[in-house]
């Protein structure tokens, strides 16, 4: 057998409940993953909160991070073979934790998710209004690109999902390519300062002043990295592709992060990126300093390519929700019409118009407010989804290494015993770090920062609730949670 099969019975879908097989590879899914973390934007923005909030040992903390989260992949990945499910947390979690924490997990994951989707759409309009404004002319209210935004992902997150994954292929490509620009002329220029490696000493990343704003951009900078497992489902041979896929990502951003990061200190110098991160050009720094060096073209280039970068970003997250909403409405957990796919693309297709609907109607609520689109639509919603994914990270490492302490299932005691150990450990810092410096994530300060944290543990505690209760009222049900997709065995895949 080699088709998923969906159950009828009580958790299972609705007709026509089915991904697409067999389309993606493992470097359809690297483009989504990788894609999600927006490297430009992290360069040109987090890059220089981190100089800015937490000093030099900027590099040296992201790449940290890195190696926590590759350390959490070990495991997470090493599940895949019991695990293929488009509801990722949800499935895995329930496996290792339990079904009541699976649905307690789901909950605020979905919740971040959706949160990170429509603020992506507000930086969209923010960075598209002054940047058509300065290149071209063109004085367009930013709403204008955010809705255009929300009817292209609408349409190709309703398309094939290949077709979504050929598109982030070539935004992330030039993503890449004007960073690497940026690094070669750097380097050949030689910069203001003789180059320093202080930005990887231990003293400048784990015991400077601001070792918390470090970690909060830090572990906010490869958001959507555990999205590799929710296309299990249309990946080609998933047990070797989403493992190969996670790691490739993830290693991939951890060093290309610590290198860019580290191309700051050369261009600007390791005592100058910090000044300048720290004046009223922070803003500009990395663009201006882009065009400084590798020519007014590339300061050019770079511009649009933010824009394109978030528009990478918000639709490899809408894909990664949008099977989110599938595979809940497979179960049964939400409604079972989000399980409806296209007969003809075998995309989540009722799943993708609706968070296409949710998303158009916040970004209509902002512009009907009149709010900003990067203070009073952007910021905030992106606080809250980023502590909320983190937390749902840290919660699947813990359900990682309690699925496999008692039976490693041939694997080695360092692939799903140490190693995700050590990422939940690093992974629970991370969170509480984000939480005790969430007024560096969100830029308000007050009670808000706690209102805006609430949703999390009502989500994780009410889903427990649900859980349990189904758990007790209807045991059939609650039996057939999580077991709807019937995949052939490991073994006769190999």
């Amino acid at each position: 057998m080699n088709a998923t099969t969906i159950s009828t019975e009580p958790g299972g879908g609705s007709p026509n409940a089915t991904l697409a097989k067999n389309r993606l590879g493992t470097w359809d899914i690297v483009f989504f993953v990788i894609s999600a973390a927006a490297p430009l934007t992290v360069v040109v923005s987090g890059a220089v909160t981190s100089f800015r909030m937490g000093g030099i040992g900027a590099p040296g903390a992201i790449l940290f991070a890195g190696a926590v989260l590759i350390c959490f992949a070990l495991g997470f990945t090493a599940m895949s073979k019991s695990v293929r499910n488009a509801g990722a947390f949800y499935a895995y979690v329930s496996k290792g934790l339990g079904k009541p924490v699976g649905l307690a997990v789901s909950s605020v994951t979905v919740f971040a998710y959706i949160a990170l989707v429509i603020c992506f759409y507000g930086f969209i309009g923010f960075f598209a209004q002054f940047t058509f404004l300065e290149l071209f002319g063109l004085d367009l209210p930013w709403g204008f690109y955010s809705i255009a935004a929300v009817i292209i992902v609408a349409i190709l997150g309703y398309n094939k999902i290949d077709v979504g994954a050929k598109v982030l292929a070539v935004l992330l490509t030039l993503e890449v390519g004007i960073l690497l620009v940026l690094a070669f002329a750097a380097l050949a220029n030689g910069g203001p300062e003789q180059w320093s490696f202080a930005s990887f000493d231990p003293q400048n990343v784990f015991f400077a002043t601001g070792a918390g704003a470090l970690f909060v951009m830090g572990f906010g900078a490869y958001l959507g990295f555990e999205s590799t497992a929710i296309y299990a489902e249309e990946a080609k041979r998933p047990e070797r592709t989403v493992p190969r896929a996670t790691i490739i990502a993830v290693a991939f951003l951890a060093l290309f992060y610590a290198f860019t990061f580290w191309i700051l200190t050369v261009a600007f110098g390791a005592d100058g990126v910090v000044e300048l991160a720290r004046s009223d050009a922070f803003e500009t720094m990395v663009i201006a300093g882009t065009g400084d060096l590798a020519g007014a073209w590339a300061a050019f280039v770079m511009k649009i390519l933010i824009v394109t970068s978030f528009f990478a970003c918000v639709l490899s997250f809408h894909n990664a929700c949008t099977r989110y909403f599938f595979s809940l409405g497979r179960e049964g957990l939400l409604p079972r019409a989000l399980s409806r796919t296209s007969p003809r693309t075998g995309a989540p297709a009722v799943s993708s118009l609706t968070l296409s609907a949710i998303s158009l109607v916040a970004v209509v609520i902002a512009i009907a407010l009149n709010a900003d689109p990067f203070l009073g639509l952007a910021l905030w919603t992106y606080a809250t989804g980023v502590q909320g994914l983190v937390f749902a990270q840290a919660c699947a490492a813990v359900a990682v290494f309690w699925y496999f302490i008692k039976d490693r299932r041939g694997h080695s005691v360092w692939r799903v015993t140490i190693a995700p150990a050590i990422g939940a450990i690093g992974l629970i810092i991370g969170y509480f770090l984000i939480v005790t410096n969430f007024e560096i994530v969100t830029g308000l300060e007050g009670p808000i920062n706690q209102v805006l944290l609430l949703p999390t543990p009502i989500l994780f505690i009410g889903g427990i609730v649900v859980g349990l209760v189904l758990k007790k009222r209807k045991p059939n049900y609650y039996a057939g949670l999580t077991e709807s997709v019937t995949v052939q065995a490991a073994e006769a895949n190999e």
